[in-house]
Order: C-alpha cells, then sequence, then structure tokens
C-alpha cells in the first residue's frame, strides 16, 4: 500500500524539524545554486511567524512532517509561496502537488487574485511542474515591484537572475468561496 499524506496547517511542536526538510530538499539543486544558499534556512522565528498568521502547511506522513509550503503576504491581493520543500525521501509521489493544491485552495478562499513563485527555469523538475500546475511565467515587464524585490535579494544572496523566472497563477472567480481573513 502506497504511504497516505496527510496536508494539515503547520503546528508549533514540527516548526524544528523542518530545516532538516528543507536542507535535505536542497541538495537536489546541486550544481543548480550556489552551496552557500543551499545551506540556507529558513529562520525558526520565520516559520513561527508563518504558522501564527495561518500562512504554513505541513505534509504528514504517520504524523511526521516530510514536507512544507511558506507563504507570504508580499501585496495586497497576491500571496507569494516563499518556500515548499519535501524531503527526497517523499519526493515524486505527489505530496508537493498536494501542498501546492492546499495553498491555492486556501488562496482562493482567502479571495487573493493570484499566487506568485520565483524557481529554477532550466531544471526540468522546477518550472515545468509548476506550468503543469497552472502557473505561468510573469514576463519582465509585468513584474510588481514586490517581485521584482524577491528577485533582487535572490540575486544579492548569489542566485543568477538568468536562471530564474518568475511565475503566477491567477484565481479564477468560481475557485473563490466567502472571505477568510487573514491574521496580520
Amino acid at each position: 500500500m502506497p504511504p497516505i499524506y496527510k496536508i494539515i496547517k503547520a503546528r508549533r511542536e514540527d516548526i524544528s524539524s523542518l530545516p532538516a526538510i528543507e536542507l535535505a530538499a536542497a541538495q537536489l539543486l546541486l550544481g543548480h545554486a550556489p552551496k552557500k544558499v543551499l545551506e540556507e534556512t529558513t529562520s525558526q522565528n520565520e516559520l513561527q511567524h508563518a504558522r501564527r498568521l495561518g500562512l504554513l502547511w505541513l505534509a504528514l506522513h504517520e504524523d511526521r512532517p516530510v514536507g512544507f509550503a511558506h507563504v507570504k503576504l508580499i501585496e495586497p491581493n497576491a500571496v507569494h509561496l516563499q518556500e515548499i520543500d519535501v524531503h527526497p525521501e517523499h519526493g515524486r509521489r505527489g505530496v508537493g502537488t498536494k501542498l501546492i493544491r492546499e495553498v491555492y485552495s486556501w488562496g482562493a478562499m482567502a479571495r487573493f487574485s493570484s499566487i506568485t513563485l520565483t524557481t529554477f527555469r532550466g531544471v526540468t523538475w522546477n518550472m515545468p511542474w509548476y506550468l503543469r500546475l497552472g502557473f505561468e511565467v510573469v514576463s519582465p515587464e509585468e513584474l510588481s515591484p514586490a517581485l521584482l524585490s524577491i528577485l533582487r535579494e535572490e540575486k544579492r544572496r548569489g542566485l543568477d537572475p538568468e536562471t530564474r523566472v518568475a511565475m503566477r497563477r491567477l484565481f479564477r472567480s468560481k475557485d473563490r468561496g466567502s472571505v477568510h481573513p487573514v491574521a496580520v
């Protein structure tokens, strides 16, 4: 029987296990990103803050986190997928897709207009995967100030801008339900 994965809002007690998932997933990008970037993890304070705001989801297997999705509110009407990681031991089983679908559902119900992200343009399992999930490339002319700021920060951290791409998925009006306010 294949493993069963459950997506939930993050629990306080699981936050300390997320950096290990982040570091393990980063190893899949060896050769695509500088080593120092692959050794970075999101701070415990930032993850706890995201959890308190309801902006952090976990993928659980046997009640243990094996993946997570972290979003940020970067614009009044858009959310940004800051990080999505699945431990490689649980990769290629639909866990990342389940996380994206959960975040998408939440964003639609909260009545945002779109969800954005940045990813690697040339890594075969990055941009093409997001395209299959309904995201589209944001042209340079369409980049919002918030997305430009994220791309500049990535460059400052050592990521080559030529290898990066911003993407967006619009929320369709039929996906939107009642308003669910986000705590700030």
